[in-house]
This record gives structure tokens, C-alpha cells and sequence, in this order.
């Protein structure tokens, strides 16, 4: 009886688990929610300040739905020609309101070490159109899935003599 006891007591913990695993789950799988959108609307150098430059990233989210948006975090790279020169994180992101916009600034610092390979490609094959990606992952915590942005396009230094 002892065996048959645990048994229930078991099974028991067992559906209350899988009964608040579901009800945790029900508030994020929201069939109305639409994905936030997320553009780059800045990028630029700062000015020196040690042996490393740094650089501005702005970026735009548009939260299209009724619940805020909580942010817990952010990973992005920026690669110029395959080559990753910028890299970071950020924990200090702003809560988005429900059908509201947010732009959040990030400060990213070269790759030393991704910077040296690209002057290197640069002296064997030097260009005036570079072509760049930016990826970042969006953390919007609990059961949410991660927002991922990858944008990708050229730009040119001019006619440089």
C-alpha cells in the first residue's frame, strides 16, 4: 500500500507540473502577437577617446501588439566584407509600450584582432565599395522567442586620390 500510495502522490505531481508548465506557457503563445520590428537608424564613429574606436549603433523597435515589450537583453555583431569588427551586449534596454516605438543606442568597440585581418585584405585587394552586416539577437525573456535582425547592404568611401 506504501507503493501504491507514492504512486499517486507521484502522478499527481507529475499533472499539477504539466498544469502550470501549460498555464505558463498559454500567456506567451499569444495567437494575436506579431513579431516586433526592429531597424538600424544610425551608425557612427565617435570620437577617440582610447587606442580602440568605438562606434554608435541606434536602433528602432516598433512594439505592434497590446502587451509592453520587455527587453532582457542584446547580442550584435557588425562584419564588413566577412570580416566581424564590432561586437557586444547590452542588458539597459527600455520597456516598449504596447503599439509604441523605442530607439535604444549601443556603444561597440572594434575587434582589434577582426579589424588587423581587414586592413590586411584591404592592402591585397584594395575597393571603394564595402559590403556590411549587421545581426543582432533580441532577448524579450520568459518564453518569448528571441528576435533576430540581420540586415545587409554596401556603402562606398567616394573617389578617394
Amino acid at each position: 500500500t506504501m507503493r501504491l500510495h507514492m504512486s499517486r502522490q507521484f502522478r499527481w505531481l507529475l499533472i499539477i507540473t504539466v498544469f502550470f508548465l501549460l498555464a505558463g506557457c498559454s500567456g506567451k503563445m499569444n495567437p494575436h502577437y506579431e513579431e516586433p520590428v526592429v531597424s538600424l537608424h544610425t551608425f557612427r564613429a565617435l570620437p577617440q577617446q582610447g587606442i580602440t574606436p568605438a562606434f554608435e549603433i541606434g536602433l528602432n523597435i516598433i512594439n505592434p501588439n497590446r502587451d509592453p515589450l520587455e527587453l532582457e537583453g542584446i547580442f550584435y555583431t557588425v562584419s564588413i566584407e566577412g570580416y566581424q569588427l564590432l561586437a557586444g551586449v547590452s542588458k539597459e534596454l527600455p520597456t516598449v509600450a504596447p503599439y509604441s516605438q523605442a530607439d535604444i543606442i549601443l556603444i561597440a568597440n572594434v575587434d582589434v584582432l577582426g579589424g588587423i585581418n581587414f586592413i590586411s585584405s584591404l592592402i591585397n585587394d584594395p575597393r571603394e565599395i564595402f559590403q556590411y552586416s549587421f545581426n543582432a539577437k533580441l532577448d524579450p525573456g520568459g518564453f518569448n522567442r528571441k528576435i533576430l535582425i540581420e540586415e545587409k547592404g554596401e556603402f562606398s568611401l567616394g573617389n578617394r586620390r
